[in-house]
């Protein structure tokens, strides 16, 4: 689109907006109903996108995008009622002769900004949120994935009309364009590096911001963990989707004492899932491909610049630059100043260090910010309390990885460096809302007693019943 049709779409959307503020339980439900069929009619043309765009095995598109999408629109048809309720809220005894409720409005035109590596979920989802808040929805998908992008604009196309949910495609430029648009609410998906740029921009229009970053997820093994466990269950959540997750395990922190064991662990692991040789790797229908040249360079020259000051290969360092193919890698030998530990790696390289206390974990886990998830593989309910306080982050998951995403109960975000604002069920729908608190006065009303002059007894009885209260 050019700024004029980008600007065009925003304002009958914006005057669209009071309509769908008024709109039903029923007629929201049947937007998600909607929405749901045409993703289950085109599920095979999502799965040959995503193929298309990160050389993605289907069983992953259809688990981690698909799935995930439909399990959101599922839970929202089933909830909006209750979530859409006004509910009653308690007055103090200060507010004596009032009554207090609470409503939920929403906030009115949204824009979605989505990332590549989940072009479809971290579309979908958030604009689950939008629709069932009651809310129009501009999405600009990832420009690195346009085959996907392509169907986004299509399906949507197919299902809504322009002035509740559009698509606008293009790049950078295109997004500073919308992002120049006083919308209500922004939804951002990305790197933190970008997402101070959105935050500034909305902040121009003090629009409210949901900001999902990413930062150096760590996977932490305790003494006392099941080591084979962990590193099967790190090495999935760390080469799932090639690595290109903001959840995948960034790096692990390893106790020294069970650290060789570990190495073997993963090791084996790693042979079983993708193949013992690299030629079996490259062959497997289970490893995706890096999304770009530049992403793929940048990958190469972090592994290369880590090995020049110390850091070992101890699985994979193939990489093809032809087809994109990054080989499972596990470096060795990591300390905190090398390239690898500098920034979030996003993809299939995995840097791995020791610690031998939890003073000792906790600096190391804190030189990198508090990351989007955390991940403890520990026995005993001590031990994992323990971690749990030493490591700061967005969500945790116990012996496992990625897992907390999963959930539609569960409110998914960060904190700091890793986000602002959580999504996913109940908590998109807020995030996607304005929950107004209306007081109503009744009569007889103390109120009254606190107009001025400030003075008589009427006033000091008012003061002494203040003081009271405290």
């Amino acid at each position: 689109m050019h700024a004029d049709q980008v600007r065009d779409v925003f304002e009958r959307q914006r005057c669209r907006t009071p309509l769908l503020a008024r709109s039903t339980v029923a007629e929201r439900r049947e937007r998600l109903r909607r929405l749901r069929r045409i993703i289950v009619s085109r599920r095979n043309d999502i799965v040959e996108a995503i193929r298309a765009d990160l050389g993605r095995p289907p069983f992953e598109t259809e688990a981690a995008e698909i799935y995930h999408v439909l399990k959101e629109i599922d839970v929202a048809v089933r909830h909006l009622a209750r979530w859409m309720r006004g509910r009653r809220a308690r007055s103090p005894l200060l507010l004596l002769g009032t009554s207090s409720r609470l409503i939920v409005e929403p906030r009115g035109t949204v824009l979605i900004i989505a990332p590549w590596n989940y072009p479809f979920a971290l579309v979908m989802n958030p604009l689950v949120a939008a629709i069932a808040a009651g809310n129009c929805a501009v999405i600009k998908p990832a420009e690195k994935a346009p085959a996907t992008a392509a169907l986004v604009a299509s399906m949507i196309s197919e299902t809504f009309a322009a002035d509740e949910v559009a698509v606008v495609t293009g790049g950078p430029d295109v997004a500073a364009r919308l992002l120049d648009l006083p919308f209500n609410h922004v939804f951002f998906t990305g790197s933190t590096a970008v997402g101070k740029l959105v935050m500034a921009a909305a902040a121009k229009h003090l629009a409210t911001v949901t900001l999902e970053l990413g930062g150096k997820t760590p996977a932490v093994v305790d003494a006392s963990a099941d080591v084979d466990a962990a590193a099967e269950r790190i090495a999935w959540g760390k080469y799932f989707n090639t690595g290109q997750t903001c959840l995948a395990p960034d790096f692990v922190l390893v106790h020294a004492d069970v650290a060789p064991h570990f190495l073997e662990a993963l090791s084996r692991t790693i042979a079983r899932f993708y193949g013992r040789e690299d030629a079996d790797r490259r062959r497997t229908p289970d490893l995706g491909r890096v999304v770009d040249d530049e992403h793929f360079r940048r990958l190469v020259d972090l592994v290369k610049r880590s090995t020049a000051t110390g850091a070992s290969i101890a699985v994979g360092g193939d990489w093809d630059p032809a087809t994109r193919y990054f080989a499972p890698t596990v470096l060795t030998a990591v300390r905190p100043e090398m390239p690898v530990m500098q920034e979030e790696i996003f993809g299939p390289v995995l840097p791995v260090m020791t610690f031998a206390s939890l003073e000792d974990l906790a600096h190391l886990v804190r030189l990198n910010g508090t990351p989007l998830g955390s991940y403890v593989f520990a026995r005993g309910r001590a031990a994992v309390k323990q971690l749990i306080q030493a490591i700061p982050s967005g969500g945790t998951v116990v012996n496992n990885t990625l897992l907390h995403y999963a959930s539609s109960d569960l409110p998914f975000g960060g904190v700091g460096a890793s986000g602002m604002g959580s999504y996913h069920g109940y908590h998109g729908f807020l995030a996607m809302s304005h929950v107004r608190p209306v007081v109503h006065q009744r009569e007889p009303a103390l109120a009254r007693f606190f107009f001025p002059p400030y003075r008589g007894r009427l006033h000091a009885l008012a003061s002494r019943v203040i003081r009271w209260l405290e």
